[in-house]
Formats: C-alpha cells, sequence, structure tokens
C-alpha cells in the first residue's frame, strides 16, 4: 500500500496529495502495458494540431540550363480538440473507521488509513475510465463513460473508416488475402511514420471463429503444440499469423447508468500499427483549480475539503485525459459476416 502524508497533521500539502495518486501504478488495461498512448502534459484545456499535406513527386530529368520544376506548397489545416474534465469525489466518514480493525492488520483503522483506501479507489477508477477512452481512440470514436460520442475521429479528419469482413463462416474464404489487405492498407496509409508490427486486439467471438476457420485451424493447432508452449502460457490470447498478430481483449467496465460497455463488440476487432512515434498520444490537461492554472497537466489530481457538517472529508479527484490517434487512417475495424 502506497504511503501517503498525514491528512489531520503537519506536512500537508496540495502537492503531496496530488503525488499520491499518482504514484499509485496503473494496474488496469492491456494499452497500459503496451504504452500505446504515451502521456504529455499540457498547460492548456485545448490542444491544436497541424494537418500537413506534403506532395511528393517523382522529379524529372532535364537539360542543363533547361527551368527546374518548381515544388507546390503543402496544404495545410488546424484541427482543434478541447480536453474533456473527469472529476470524481470520495468521502471519509468516521463512521468507515470507528470501532473498525485496519484491513489486513491487528491495530484500528485509522482517518489517513481510510484516506488512502479511497485514494486508491479513485485511481484503479481513473485507469479503466482512461483504457476506455484509449480503446475508443483506437477504434476511431472516443465515447466518454456518459456514453456521448466526444469525438468521431473519422468525421474530425475527414476521412472515411476502413473496414475489412473476413466472412469467417465461409470456408473458401482467402483469409491470407484479408490479411494483407489489413496490413497493406496500414503500411500505405503510415504517411512518413515508422512501426514495428501490426497487432489486432479482437473481441473473444472473433478470436474463436478466426482459429476454427479451415485455413487457420491446422496453423493454430502447431502454433498452440510448438511456439506458445501450452504448458505455461494462456494460448487464447494471442496468436501471430502472415504479420497479423491477434490477441482476444475482453475489457469490460460499468458505466454511470449501470450498464455494462464492452470495450471491443462481439465479433468485431480492430487492427493497428505497433512502434509508432508520433501517431498515438495521451494530453493531461491541468486540473480546474487555481493552484494548476497555467501548470502542465498530471495523469490525476486529488485534494481533502472539509464537509459542511465538519464530521469528515470530500476528498476532491480529478482527470483531464484526452487519449489520440493523430493518423486515423492507419486503424482497420475487422468484422465478420457469417
Amino acid at each position: 500500500m502506497v504511503t501517503t502524508p498525514n491528512l489531520f497533521g503537519p506536512g500537508y500539502s496540495l502537492a503531496t496529495l496530488t503525488e499520491a495518486i499518482n504514484i499509485i501504478p496503473n494496474l488496469w488495461g492491456r494499452l497500459q502495458e503496451y504504452n500505446l498512448f504515451p502521456a504529455e502534459g499540457i498547460t492548456t484545456r485545448d490542444i491544436a494540431i497541424d494537418l500537413v499535406n506534403e506532395y511528393l513527386t517523382i522529379l524529372p530529368e532535364r537539360e542543363p540550363g533547361s527551368p527546374a520544376t518548381v515544388g507546390r506548397n503543402e496544404d495545410r489545416s488546424v484541427l482543434s480538440f478541447r480536453v474533456p474534465h473527469i472529476p470524481h469525489e470520495e468521502l471519509v466518514l468516521p463512521s468507515d473507521v470507528q470501532g473498525r480493525r485496519a484491513p489486513g492488520q491487528i491495530g484500528p483503522d485509522t482517518m489517513t488509513l481510510a484516506y488512502q483506501r479511497k485514494i486508491e479507489a479513485g485511481r484503479r477508477k481513473f485507469a479503466l475510465t482512461l483504457e476506455y477512452l484509449r480503446m475508443g481512440a483506437l477504434k476511431g470514436i472516443i465515447v466518454g463513460g456518459s456514453g456521448k460520442t466526444l469525438y468521431n475521429l473519422y468525421t474530425v479528419f475527414g476521412i472515411t473508416q476502413k473496414s475489412v469482413d473476413f466472412v469467417l463462416g465461409t470456408p473458401a474464404t482467402d483469409v491470407d488475402g484479408k490479411i494483407n489487405e489489413v496490413l497493406r492498407h496500414i503500411e500505405d496509409h503510415l504517411l512518413g511514420e515508422m512501426m514495428t508490427g501490426v497487432k489486432a486486439l479482437v473481441s473473444p467471438e472473433f478470436f474463436d471463429k478466426f482459429i476454427a476457420h479451415p485455413v487457420i485451424r491446422e496453423a493454430y493447432k502447431y502454433y498452440a503444440a510448438t511456439g506458445a508452449q501450452p504448458l505455461r502460457e494462456d494460448v487464447r490470447r494471442q496468436f501471430p499469423y502472415k504479420g497479423l498478430i491477434l490477441e482476444e481483449y475482453r475489457g469490460v467496465g460499468q458505466l454511470i447508468d449501470g450498464t455494462t460497455a464492452r470495450f471491443i463488440a462481439a465479433g468485431e476487432g480492430h487492427a493497428f500499427p505497433l512502434g509508432t512515434t508520433q501517431t498515438f498520444k495521451t494530453y493531461f490537461a491541468p486540473a480546474n483549480k487555481d493552484e494548476f492554472v497555467n501548470t502542465v497537466g498530471m495523469d490525476a489530481y486529488a485534494w481533502p475539503v472539509r464537509t459542511d457538517d465538519e464530521r469528515g472529508w470530500r476528498i476532491i479527484m480529478e482527470s483531464n485525459p484526452l487519449p489520440l490517434c493523430r493518423r486515423p487512417q492507419v486503424l482497420v475495424k475487422l468484422t465478420s459476416s457469417n
């Protein structure tokens, strides 16, 4: 358990409490493990992205002294995004502590320990929320915890979403050709970016259909028997085939209205490039509090406020994240119509 300063004694400061919430590791989220969306703190609530379309042409040869070809000016446009504000509160009351033993300890509970548990609970909620937002950015449509679409990146960038129907219910489907279509589309739309490979996070339903297809079945059996060392690894999770790494993704979360949200819809998957340097980013704006005006944004913030009846403490917490895919052309949706 992370050690936090004594909330009710000397030495308390807003900075140390904010530091306390930020040193709690983000334990939830496959995209966090990949570090696919590296964090960048910003000092404003808005970000602007310059969209530059350069013209590359093969230059013709000319006789010495002939007029040279003249380059065209690149097209430029600016895309603006407002960073979402996500506030949250936890409450610490004497009834949470009075006459109770501290979890996992012999001695009595304390308000400081209760505060620490609330901070950790809030941090886990922010981690789950961030994974949900990042998965939205990976799909090209960022949906908030309210169920509202925050940004449709295809609309913002003025492009059409690429989707490939694998038709996995048909034995004669050219699965290799479908994979090549995915890989070539991503390669063609890197636009000067680099990558080290292509991964597809897919629903369990898509994964099961994929490995059950007649073209794939024998290759998967061989992989499960030799390459994956099945006695030590869960071979459901990942399967590399023909340059595409498929991984089963089962992320779910509960929305504020009580409904359960699957991060990837049943029967679908989403392919994206790995090893990029400029394509994916998570921006963090500063907290909505005077001490943090024009400072570089952090992952999350926390500070205590006395309850109105002065019996306990409200822990004010917030995060201001915006994960973005700055090249949504490289995102490919995988489906199977049968």
